[in-house]
């Protein structure tokens, strides 16, 4: 299992028993129930799914989760432009990491067998921090992202659940300690309390999530990012491990010389083509333009 993330580019590979996430659904519930996850109501849905792997994959047995690196070579957020977090730098993450999950599959079933699963990259109700803390990839940080103790924060994470009874990996234990960086950092103060979001406060939310106005409260405070953001990465102290990645579609596709003219300028022609296959139109055109006039207002 091990041997064959590695052959595909997965820095680390973890496994946990498909079981009921009970630790979590309290910190759900709770999270919910203070509406920090904003109007992003589908985070209310699928409540019993995202804490219950077999309720997603009947007969499931294992978890599989994996490390994708993203960390770039060059941060081009520090320029004077505007920016974009790191993990939008290239080609959309969805496409390039499905692709190798499914690869992964069928590897297991040539040398397994049949075996009855689904591949998951962010994208169904799957609680993917819990499952990699249980599988020992790293702990929940006080920004509540995965933290390694090799590579910081900066990767994907991906997961496959199998019908395959696996020996189980243990979780690790918390690193963080007494540091706040992370909440001492946060410009809109979107990390009001150590292991907690109020996702409607979060730059990242603000600018992709959001498709309303951007509250005239976050003016002057969102540090000219226009999608993303990696703020709390940027500051914690685990991220000074990270390395860059070895994934060329990972590489940026033709906006990484843009001047701030150049966003203020940008038209949806441009848009289309420079971000064809980034994870960037998922804020489609008119999402990007307010972001970046918010910031220039």
């Amino acid at each position: 299992m091990k041997q064959i993330a590695s052959k595909l580019g997965f820095s680390y590979c973890g496994i946990s028993e498909a079981s009921f996430l009970e630790e979590e659904a309290p910190r759900l519930e709770e999270w919910l129930s203070r509406n920090y996850q904003g109007k992003m109501s589908y985070l209310e849905n699928h409540f019993d799914k995202r804490l219950d792997a077999r309720k997603l994959v009947p007969g499931a047995k294992s978890v599989i989760s994996l490390i994708y690196n993203y960390f770039p070579e060059k941060d081009l957020a520090t320029s004077d432009g505007y920016k974009i977090a790191k993990y939008a730098y290239g080609k959309d993450y969805h496409f390039v990491i499905k692709e190798k999950l499914k690869t992964f599959f069928e590897e297991l079933k040539n040398q397994i067998g049949e075996i009855d699963g689904r591949v998951f990259v962010d994208s169904a109700p799957v609680h993917e921090r819990a499952w990699a803390a249980k599988s020992g990839l790293g702990w929940i940080g006080k920004n509540t992202l995965l933290l390694n103790k090799e590579m910081g924060s900066f990767f994907f994470l991906a997961e496959l659940i199998l019908d395959l009874e696996l020996v189980p990996d243990g979780p690790v234990k918390d690193h963080c300690g007494t540091c706040t960086a992370c909440m001492d950092a946060c410009p809109t103060d979107a990390i009001p309390e150590p292991y907690v979001v109020d996702g409607s406060r979060c730059i990242s939310y603000l600018t992709i999530e959001l498709k309303d106005e951007i509250p005239k409260e976050f003016q002057d405070k969102m540090d000219n990012w226009i999608f993303g953001c990696d703020i709390c990465q940027d500051v914690c102290p685990w991220n000074r491990f990270s390395k860059p990645h070895q994934e060329k579609e990972f590489e940026p596709g033709g906006w990484e010389n843009f001047t701030r003219d150049d966003w203020n300028e940008l038209t949806e022609e441009v848009f289309r083509k420079v971000f064809k296959k980034s994870a960037v139109k998922r804020t489609k055109f008119s999402g990007l333009k307010r972001n970046i006039d918010f910031q220039a207002d």
